[in-house]
């Protein structure tokens, strides 16, 4: 957990708190960044949050005071493994147990998801987990993760998947570098299927490391798909005899 993620759950916190069980995918450090140790209390500052970046620490090294300081309750880790003492053990590859689904308000992932083989099972686990009201918030590596984990992600599929294909709202969804000192901005990303053409980032994005950050929303109305679809290509095939279903119906309704 570094200052940027610092940063954006100490914003979250003041529009979203979880009225019952907070999830966390894999078991998050939290030390502070010596070279931004004096963006920690600016953050706090600027959203109204009394205290100093070392209340937020535990001997351990590990992130539940953070979580509970801030607002997010008493925080239960999910692992493929109890090595980290995770509270929830669970293989993300798998669908998870009718004992976890419905049953969190709020699911954290601080990079996680990168590292798991079959993404789409660990988004539909994640859906499953998820209360309706609950929110989903990830952080997974955008662009400059080389070798990090087993993927880098696109905002496509978060437009794609859970906007269109889960009817999910979609709160944020941005590019956040690592270093906010590094001369690139954050950047938010608007649905692909809504501006008529795919997202254009060039000499937007730096070649460092960048997350991608989103929110999303499950609502009463959600639902797991039977397909995701490109929005680029279902405005093309929009209109056209043989194109099959599309969900860009729904967006426009």
């Amino acid at each position: 957990m570094d200052y940027v993620l610092f940063d954006k759950l100490v914003e979250l916190s003041t529009r979203f708190q979880p009225v019952g069980r907070t999830l966390m995918l894999g078991r998050q450090k939290f030390r502070i960044q010596g070279k931004h140790r004096k963006l920690y209390e600016k953050s706090l500052k600027r959203n109204g949050i009394e205290g100093k970046r070392f209340d937020y620490l535990q001997e351990d090294g590990y992130c539940e005071t953070l979580m509970r300081r801030l607002g997010f309750g008493e925080i239960e880790a999910l692992d493929f493994s109890d090595y980290e003492g995770a509270d929830v053990i669970h293989d993300l590859n798998r669908k998870p147990t009718k004992k976890l689904e419905n049953k969190f308000d709020l699911i954290f992932d601080g990079g996680t998801l990168e590292h798991v083989f079959n993404v789409p099972m660990a988004l539909e686990g994640v859906f499953r987990m998820l209360k309706p009201g609950g929110r989903f918030v990830s952080a997974n590596g955008l662009n400059g993760w080389y070798g990090h984990g087993m993927y880098q992600f696109n905002p496509e599929l978060v437009w794609t998947f859970w906007r269109r294909a889960c009817n999910c709202e979609v709160i944020d969804c941005r590019a956040i570098p690592i270093d906010p000192e590094a001369g690139f901005k954050q950047i938010a990303f608007a649905d692909p299927a809504e501006v008529g053409h795919r997202l254009r980032l060039r000499n937007k994005i730096g070649p460092g490391r960048t997350y991608l950050y989103y929110e999303v929303e499950k609502t009463e109305q959600s639902r797991l798909p039977d397909f995701a679809l490109q929005s680029d290509y279902e405005a093309t095939w929009q209109g056209h005899a043989n194109a099959g279903k599309t969900h860009l119906q729904d967006v426009r309704s």
